[in-house]
C-alpha cells in the first residue's frame, strides 16, 4: 500500500473542498460549457480546453493569469455582446484541470507555454483567432509570438499584461511572493488570498472571490515555486507583430506598474493602442466588464473588418 504524504493529502482536500464550495454557492459556475476537450502540448502536458458562444463566429482565445483558470473569463463567456463569437478558453499548465508536471523546467522555459497556446489553436482549429491575455497570460502570448509569429492570429489584446518579469514593471510584494512558495499550507493559502486581493481595486462579489480562491487552491505548488523564473521574450514577440494590438490597464493596478509596462510595450511595438481604465486595478475584465467587453467587440471588428 502506498501512503500519501500528509501535506499532499491536505492540499488535495483543501482544493476539493474549495471547488465544491464554489459550485454550491453559485451552481451556474458548475454548468458544463458547450464544448470541452483536451490537447497535448509538445512536451506531453494535457491542456483542458472549453468553448462557448457561436461555433461559426470569429474565434477568440482567452489566456488567464497566475492562479487562475478558464473560469476567470466568466464575465466574457456570459456577455450577450460576445455570444456572436467563438469563445475559447483553456487552463494553463499547472492550473485548473490541465496537467501539473513537477519538473521546474516545465514552468521556467517560456517556450513550453508558447507550445501550449499553439496546441490549443491547432487542436481547436481556430482560424486566425484574436488572442486575449491577462497578466501572466500576456507573457504567454509574447512567447507564442516570439516562436510562431503572428501569421495565424488576427490580433492581440493584453489586459493588465506582464510585458517582462522586470522590477521596473512589476509592483514589489516580496512577502506575498515568498509565502506563495512556502511549504507550509496555511502560509501559502494565506498568501494566495493576499495575492488575489491585490488583483482588484474594486473588489468583486463574494461569489467571484470564492471562485478565484478555489482556482488558486487548485494551482500547482511546483509551478508557484518557480514561475517567477519563466523566460519571456517580449522583445522578439512584440516586434514580430504586424496585426492589430491593444493593451488595457487599470490605473490603480497594484501588481504591475501600468505606465511602465505600457511604455515598454510601445517601445517594442509603436503601433500598439493603449487604453487606461480609471478606478480599476489589475483585472479590468472583471472590475469593468461592460467597458472591457465593449472595447473587445470593437477590437475584434477592427481585426476582422470584412466580417463586420
Amino acid at each position: 500500500m502506498t501512503l500519501v504524504p500528509f501535506g499532499m493529502l491536505s492540499r488535495l482536500l483543501v482544493a476539493c473542498l474549495l471547488a465544491l464550495a464554489v459550485a454550491t454557492i453559485n451552481p451556474a459556475w458548475a454548468e458544463t460549457p458547450s464544448k470541452h476537450y483536451t490537447a497535448a502540448s509538445a512536451d506531453g502536458v494535457r491542456l483542458s480546453i472549453q468553448e462557448a458562444g457561436d461555433p461559426s463566429g470569429e474565434p477568440v482565445v482567452f489566456v488567464h493569469g497566475l492562479l487562475g483558470s478558464h473560469l476567470s473569463w466568466q464575465a466574457q463567456i456570459d456577455s450577450p455582446a460576445l455570444q456572436r463569437y467563438r469563445l475559447i478558453t483553456y487552463d494553463l499548465r499547472g492550473h485548473g484541470q490541465s496537467g501539473r508536471p513537477s519538473a521546474s523546467q516545465m514552468y521556467t522555459d517560456g517556450l513550453r507555454w508558447a507550445d501550449d497556446l499553439d496546441a490549443v489553436i491547432r487542436t481547436s482549429k481556430a482560424h486566425r483567432p484574436v488572442l486575449v491575455g491577462w497578466s501572466l497570460g500576456a507573457a504567454v502570448i509574447s512567447n507564442y509570438l516570439a516562436k510562431y509569429g503572428d501569421a495565424n492570429v488576427a490580433g492581440v489584446v493584453y489586459v493588465g499584461g506582464v510585458i517582462e518579469l522586470d522590477a521596473a514593471q512589476i509592483q514589489p510584494h516580496p512577502e506575498v511572493y515568498r509565502d506563495m512558495s512556502s511549504f507550509d499550507l496555511r502560509t501559502r493559502l494565506d498568501a494566495e488570498r493576499d495575492f488575489l486581493a491585490l488583483c482588484f481595486h474594486r473588489q468583486p462579489s463574494d461569489e467571484t472571490v470564492q471562485r478565484l480562491l478555489a482556482n488558486a487552491a487548485l494551482a500547482s505548488f511546483d509551478m508557484q515555486r518557480v514561475v517567477h523564473r519563466m523566460t519571456v521574450d517580449a522583445a522578439k514577440g512584440l516586434q514580430a507583430v504586424r496585426k492589430p494590438m491593444l493593451q488595457i490597464y487599470g490605473e490603480q493596478d497594484a501588481l504591475v506598474h501600468a505606465n511602465a509596462s505600457a511604455r515598454r510595450a510601445q517601445q517594442l511595438n509603436p503601433s500598439i493602442r493603449t487604453i487606461f481604465y480609471s478606478d480599476t486595478g489589475h483585472a479590468p475584465f472583471l472590475e469593468s466588464p461592460q467597458a472591457f467587453n465593449d472595447d473587445l467587440v470593437g477590437f475584434i471588428a477592427n481585426a476582422h473588418p470584412a466580417n463586420h
